[in-house]
């Protein structure tokens, strides 16, 4: 496209994408705010009295993007924030004047300020935030403080503490690798590093690994409830082979084909959470594993309501995350939901599937001329219905993955379902809304910020006091 293009041609490109991709995101943001003005409405007249809008919306957000339940539901708190409380700030957007980093840091300073003081400090600030483009993140967050000090003074965000924003991350890397590392209690990471320490020592000095090897080999050890590694040296009378202790009982598990366990193939095999596991680890961890075949359920239904412990096995590995479009919770973290409601739906694999939490909720709670409706194929395939009508299909990851748990299962017979409770959807459990939670969160940090300034006042008057000098008469 730009093969033969000048310069200046270029950089008039360059300012008029980045213009129009901003202008795209603002457009895409306001159809998110639109929708849920609508289904704010919508669930209301319902009579969707304890319904999550926040959380029925994010649902549909989340199918119409393929995206996961937590990008979608950031995407509706931004969309509502910014075009119910920032108008100007929007409009500054979809001008293409200001990109998306400016938006998010500029919700993400204000999120405190009171309703009947943001209008002002939208308008204030909204004219002046083309020339805050080229502002650092952090300049960019003191200036946009500066100005809601002037508005709302106990609106200012309060930092977190450094101990609030500890964590530890384990994520997947290449395959059969992982990334393990966080932020730590400063005495806690010192006494991991010791011990991290003490099991890389237990091998003899001929082991050929590096020691960031042998650390990182001391972590899954210490994972493993062991406190020794196992010498590489090779040597018959390795010193270290008397320091060898036994695993504690923690257990994972791993998809493979039974020509890969048996190094007749070279299919990778699958650990759950942490993606593909090449061959020859699947093989290496196979040498001291208890091996357990997936079994294919059979024809007729189970009597109880609960999967039995051999078709909730076949159940998880076929699925491996939720059946929600854009959804890829865990299984682990998911309930067994029957595709025709219990106790219409048998239980059996042709009619059960996996759904998190929230959207096992939204379609067993949500139902109606607003809801989800859910079909599901013997594949496992299931097919979502949205309140707009626009058709959703999803295939079982571990099916796709390995398609001998793509099997078509046993048909089930054809069902009469009543029709739902009408006050069904009006007993939605919930623990508190978000927008409850948003709101008990910002008037806990306004606490905090009128202490704080409260105090820094005294601190100013005491050392008024203590340097005044009376005149002399």
């Amino acid at each position: 496209m730009f093969a033969y293009a000048e310069p200046a041609e270029l950089i008039d490109a360059m300012s008029s994408a980045a213009r129009a991709e901003s202008a795209a995101i603002a457009r895409r943001l306001e159809a998110v705010a639109a929708l849920f003005r609508s289904r704010k409405c919508d669930y209301a007249e319902a009579g969707f009295l304890h319904t999550d809008v926040y959380e029925a919306v994010a649902a549909e957000v989340s199918a119409a993007q393929n995206i996961s339940r937590s990008r979608a539901g950031y995407q509706v708190e931004m969309a509502v924030s910014l075009y119910t409380r920032l108008p100007k700030v929007a409009e500054a957007f979809a001008r293409g004047d200001i990109d998306l980093r400016m938006v998010q840091i500029v919700l993400a300073r204000t999120k405190n300020v009171e309703d009947d003081v943001i209008g002002g400090l939208d308008k204030a600030i909204a004219p002046k935030l083309s020339r805050w483009m080229r502002l650092s993140k952090n300049d960019l967050r003191d200036r946009v403080d500066l100005w809601v000090a002037d508005f709302d003074p106990a609106a200012v965000r309060v930092p977190p503490e450094a101990k609030d924003n500890r964590y530890f991350d384990v994520t997947p890397d290449v395959p059969g690798m992982a990334f393990a590392g966080g932020l730590l209690n400063a005495r806690d990471a010192a006494a991991l590093d010791q011990r991290l320490e003490a099991i890389a020592a237990t091998v003899c000095s001929n082991d050929p690994r590096s020691h960031n090897n042998l650390r990182a080999d001391a972590a899954g050890a210490l994972g493993r409830g062991e406190s020794t590694l196992t010498c590489e040296c090779g040597a018959e009378d390795c010193p270290a082979a008397v320091l060898r202790e036994s695993a504690a009982q923690v257990v994972i598990h791993i998809l493979a084909e039974q020509a890969t366990v048996d190094g007749d193939g070279d299919k990778a095999g699958y650990l759950p959470g942490f993606g593909v596991l090449p061959a020859e680890e699947v093989r290496a961890a196979a040498k001291t594993a208890k091996l357990k075949p997936v079994r294919l359920p059979g024809a007729e239904p189970e009597k109880g309501y609960r999967p039995s412990a051999g078709l909730k096995d076949f159940l998880q590995w076929r699925d491996l995350t939720c059946r929600f479009p854009g959804c890829d919770a865990p299984v682990e973290r998911c309930d067994v939901d029957h595709t025709t409601r219990w106790p219409f739906g048998v239980t059996h694999a042709s009619g059960l599937k996996h759904y998190c939490r929230t959207h096992h909720v939204i379609k067993t709670f949500l139902t109606g001329v607003y809801g989800w409706r859910d079909e599901q194929r013997r594949d496992g395939t299931v097919v979502l219905t949205a309140p707009t009508g626009h058709v959703y299909t999803t295939e079982p990851l571990g099916g796709l993955l390995f398609p001998t748990l793509a099997t078509p299962t046993a048909p089930l017979p054809d069902v009469e379902v009543p029709e739902d409770d009408p006050d069904k959807a009006a007993m939605m459990p919930r623990r508190r809304t978000r927008e409850q939670e948003r709101r008990a969160r910002i008037a806990r940090e306004r606490r905090q910020r009128i202490e704080i300034n409260a105090e820094r006042e005294r601190q100013h008057q005491a050392w008024l006091a203590a340097t005044y000098e009376p005149p002399p008469f």
